[in-house]
């Protein structure tokens, strides 16, 4: 909005929003002068085996939540406006794309970079606003925008959690009352970890090992990853002393999960 002296603040989503969305939204609205908010189950980023085909669609709930809130602009564009029959074109953050979640799911941190670069052409907001629960993605957005000297500020907001410390997500959607119950164990390993740094444990090895046998712990949990590095390269740390992300990710029956806490130096 450099035209009109205002600021754009802007929220980027899949949709099926919960309190962590519009979390950022508020967060946009205390900062930014308008805000706008995008509504895109990005194709780009599911693999052949992933749940693109049922993923939550709430349309019509999530706009009445963005109205209700004053959103000043809804963007919900198809897929084929977003990549247009013989678009050849794609944005990805070498290494850095390949590291937790980009791991896991090959291809993945591609198709982020690609729709978020593209919103952001789209769009051309002051700031961005994600949720610290996806530290990795954050990483590579944060990469992206440097080294295509985007004029965008990214804004990284704290993980929304319900009561009894569950991570909210759009995917708790998918697990049954047992299941959900069973999803705790990934905020318990990082309380674990945490716990332990704080009574002077600084051994990345032994932490992740903490945080692994807590995991363990939960016949019904299926570990992924849980690794400790630098928030922002995502390489491992051998020691916590300078500060380090603590990241989870397991699979609840079929459905994944992630989670991270910030140790501090």
């Amino acid at each position: 909005m450099q035209r009109t002296g205002k600021t754009l603040g802007f929220v980027p989503t899949m949709g099926a929003l919960h309190e962590g969305h519009l979390s950022l939204v508020r967060a946009s609205k205390a900062r930014c002068d308008a805000t706008a908010v995008s509504i895109f189950v990005n194709p780009l980023q599911f693999g052949p085996s992933e749940d693109l085909a049922t993923y939550p669609r709430t349309l019509e709930r999530d706009s009445k939540l963005l109205d209700e809130l004053g959103v000043d602009l809804l963007f919900v564009p198809a897929a084929e406006e977003m990549y247009p029959a013989g678009a050849t074109t794609y944005v990805l953050v070498e290494e850095l794309s390949d590291k937790l979640d980009g791991a896991s799911r090959p291809g993945h941190f591609r198709g982020v970079a690609t729709a978020v670069a593209k919103l952001f052409a789209i769009i051309r907001p002051d700031f961005a606003f994600f949720g610290q629960k996806d530290a990795a993605q954050v990483a590579v957005l944060r990469k992206m925008a440097s080294d295509l000297n985007l004029d965008v500020e990214l804004v990284v907001c704290p993980i929304v959690r319900d009561a009894d410390g569950l991570a909210l997500s759009s995917r708790n959607a998918y697990l049954n009352p047992e299941q959900r119950r069973q999803a705790l164990v990934l905020h318990r390993s990082l309380m674990k970890v945490k716990a332990a740094a704080a009574a002077g444990e600084r051994d990345a090895a032994r932490l992740i090992e903490i945080g692994k046998q807590v995991v363990a712990a939960e016949p019904a949990a299926r570990l992924d990853y849980f690794a400790i590095v630098n928030p922002e390269t995502l390489d491992p740390v051998a020691d916590i002393s300078r500060g380090a992300l603590v990241a989870v990710a397991a699979f609840i029956g079929t459905t994944r999960l992630i989670d991270n806490i910030v140790l501090n130096r």
